[in-house]
């Protein structure tokens, strides 16, 4: 059955058509825009007319090859920024004239359940032969860092126990970040600190988080620190999707990233250009869930909410 499925994030709207066949999923097409639906939601409680017509244009595109493909069904899934948005209606409206179909503003479990069963199939399907000894070994906490939110899950074959909290790239960015100096000044970066660890309080307090065995990161900001510290010339999906990066490497990477420039993280050879402003707070949510929960190593998956939903179409 080929379907479409597409995300409609803070940061960024994304597309998958894909074949589901025989347990598995074989991509026909993958695409993410940076539209920055979000922008200015924290503060407002609002969609910005500016931000909704980046991302219906990126969303016609969408449709075009949509048609092109053949896909049979489609479902749009919703996240962080619709949630929040008093405006949300327009939105709702803009997306069924281009799809044809109603988008689901999804709640943080439903989103969390996406995102766990879209990183977790490939890795249950890795044969012990094929895998080094040290894991990927379930229960897994599945961690989806997106640019208003953060979802943590933890399961094996299936999500137990989820929390959504509002702490996400752009979200912490736009509160504390940018007007803190460039590089950001060590005030500004506490204050970030400090909402982290308010935030996992809560996660820490509502999900057995400790009784994980593996830490699995998806979304941008976890494979983006994944490409750096793999020191990858350009943005590899391949090399990136089910490395390892340790948490030393996750510490260092973090570092560099909040010591630079906007110029400077703009230069790094994998970053996509709507990641620049964003990146210091998306590696400093990964490097606190890194340090408080204990993990010597993150799994970086490009497999999450996307393959989730395709999935979801053919149950």
């Amino acid at each position: 059955m080929r379907v479409a499925a597409i995300d409609c994030g803070t940061n960024s709207v994304r597309l998958l058509v894909a074949d589901v066949r025989d347990n598995e999923i074989v991509d026909v097409e993958r695409r993410m825009e940076i539209v920055r639906l979000g922008e200015g939601v924290d503060r407002t409680g609002r969609l910005a007319s500016d931000a909704l017509e980046r991302t219906f244009a990126a969303m016609r595109s969408y449709q075009e090859l949509i048609e092109r493909h053949g896909a049979v069904a489609t479902r749009v899934v919703a996240t962080s920024a619709t949630r929040d948005a008093a405006n949300r209606d327009e939105f709702v409206a803009g997306v069924r004239g281009i799809f044809g179909v109603e988008p689901e503003v999804v709640s943080g479990s439903e989103e969390a359940e996406l995102s766990f069963t879209g990183a977790t199939k490939g890795l249950l399907r890795l044969s012990p032969e094929t895998e080094r000894p040290e894991g990927p070994l379930p229960p897994f906490l599945v961690v989806d860092i997106g640019g208003g939110s953060t979802e943590f899950v933890v399961g094996a074959e299936h999500a137990e126990a989820a929390l959504s909290v509002d702490i996400g790239c752009v979200r912490l960015t736009e509160r504390h970040l940018r007007d803190a100096g460039d590089p950001p000044s060590a005030v500004a970066l506490e204050a970030v600190v400090a909402d982290i660890e308010a935030a996992l309080d809560r996660v820490e307090a509502a999900v057995p988080v400790r009784k994980a065995h593996t830490l699995v990161g998806l979304a941008g900001s976890v494979t983006t620190v994944a490409g750096i510290a793999l020191d990858l010339p350009e943005y590899d999906s391949a090399r990136i999707h089910h490395s390892r990066v340790s948490a030393e490497q996750v510490h260092e990477v973090t570092r560099r990233l909040l010591a630079m420039t906007h110029g400077e993280r703009a230069e790094v050879p994998v970053m996509h250009p709507g990641r620049v402003d964003v990146i210091g707070a998306g590696s400093l949510i990964l490097d606190r869930i890194v340090r408080r929960f204990g993990f010597s190593q993150v799994v970086v998956s490009e497999h999450d909410i996307l393959d989730g939903i395709a999935w979801s179409i053919t149950r």
